[in-house]
């Protein structure tokens, strides 16, 4: 009504079945979740081993 939406359809992009529509954005969405969790995981990690390093007295 007001122009908010799209109405143009998904530009197909893909060369053979099954790499484009749902299960590809399915797949990106996964892929973006595990490096969300991963580069999190991975931060506090290294944030420890510098909190650490940092108390310990020489």
């Amino acid at each position: 009504m007001f122009g908010f939406k799209s109405n143009k359809p998904r530009e197909r992009f893909y060369l053979l079945p099954g790499q484009g529509g749902r299960n590809y954005y399915r797949k990106q969405k996964v892929f973006l979740c595990w490096a969300v969790l991963v580069s999190l995981l991975l931060g506090s990690v290294i944030t420890l081993v510098m909190w650490h390093a940092a108390r310990v007295q020489p």
